[in-house]
C-alpha cells in the first residue's frame, strides 16, 4: 500500500505573518478613505461642508460687510469663506461626528484594533484634507465663476496654511469630543463655529476688531487661517505669525487629545 507523497513544506521562517497589522500609513489611509466617504455620503456632513459656505460667500458678496477690507467683494470673501470651510469640516463635522461615534459605541470598537489614538486622528486629518480638496473645487470655482482673482503668487502659501489649520481644528474636533458628552460636543462645536465665525477672524479681518479683543483674536486659530489666506491669496505674501499660530496650535490639540481622548 503506498500514500501520496505530500508537498514539501516552507520552512517557518517563510510561513506569512497572517496575525500582523498593517503599516501605521496603511492603517491610516484606510481609516481616513473610510471616514471621507462616510462623510461625502452624508447630507448632514454636505451642507455643512458646502451648502453653508456656499450661501456664506453669496451673502458677503451681495452685501457691503466687506467693502472696506479690500479690493473687491469677492476677494476678500473667498479666502475668509475657505477658512469657514476648514473649521465645518475638521471642527464641527468630525467633532460632531465623533462624539455620536464614541456614544454608539464605534470608537470603543476601533481601540480593540491596531488603529491606537494616534492612528485615529491622523486618519480623521487625512479624511478631513479628502473632503476639504472637494470643498475647494466646489466653493474655489463658485468664486471664480463670480470674479475672483486670487494672487498666484499665494496659492502654495495658502496651501500650506490650509494644511496646517485643517490638522489644528480636526484636533481641537478630536479633544472636544473625545472628553465631552455626545450632547455637549454638539451644543460647544456648534457655537464654538457661531461665534468664530462671526468674531474669531475668520470673515472679519482680526485687525479691523475692537482693540480691546484684538489681541486675544489675533491668537486663535481661527484668526491666523483666515488672515493668513487673505494675506496669500490677495497679496501674495506668506504670513509666518499665522502659520506659527496654527503650527501651535495643531500640537498643543494633538498632544491634547492623545492624552485625553477616551474611546467610550
Amino acid at each position: 500500500m503506498t500514500t501520496a507523497a505530500l508537498p514539501p513544506q516552507p520552512a517557518a521562517d517563510h510561513l506569512p505573518d497572517r496575525g500582523s497589522a498593517a503599516a501605521l500609513g496603511t492603517r491610516v489611509v484606510r481609516h481616513g478613505s473610510y471616514e471621507a466617504l462616510g462623510m461625502l455620503r452624508n447630507g448632514e456632513q454636505l451642507v455643512l461642508a458646502i451648502v453653508l459656505p456656499l450661501l456664506a460667500l453669496v451673502a458677503l458678496v451681495l452685501t457691503p460687510v466687506l467693502d472696506a477690507y479690500g479690493p473687491s467683494r469677492i476677494d476678500v470673501a473667498a479666502p475668509g469663506v475657505l477658512a469657514l470651510c476648514t473649521m465645518s469640516t475638521a471642527f464641527t463635522g468630525q467633532g460632531i461626528a465623533t462624539g455620536f461615534d464614541r456614544r454608539y459605541g464605534v470608537l470603543r470598537f476601533l481601540s480593540t484594533t491596531p488603529l491606537g489614538r494616534s492612528g485615529l486622528i491622523l486618519g480623521k486629518a487625512v479624511a478631513v484634507a479628502v473632503v476639504l480638496a472637494v470643498q475647494l473645487v466646489v466653493i474655489g470655482g463658485a468664486a471664480l465663476l463670480m470674479g475672483w482673482s486670487p494672487n498666484p503668487g499665494g496659492i502654495l502659501p495658502a496651501a500650506l496654511l490650509l494644511l496646517v489649520g485643517s490638522i489644528a481644528f480636526t484636533a481641537l474636533g478630536l479633544l472636544v469630543a473625545g472628553t465631552l458628552r455626545p450632547e455637549a460636543t454638539l451644543a460647544v462645536t456648534n457655537l464654538l463655529w457661531i461665534l468664530l465665525a462671526a468674531a474669531g477672524g475668520v470673515i472679519i479681518p482680526a485687525q479691523s476688531l475692537p482693540a480691546l479683543v484684538q489681541t486675544f483674536v489675533t491668537a486663535l486659530p481661527s484668526a491666523a487661517l483666515g488672515d493668513g489666506l487673505r494675506s496669500a491669496l490677495i497679496d501674495g505674501a506668506f504670513d509666518p505669525l499665522a502659520c506659527l499660530v496654527l503650527v501651535v496650535w495643531a500640537a498643543l490639540a494633538s498632544l491634547a487629545a492623545i492624552r485625553w481622548f477616551k474611546w467610550s
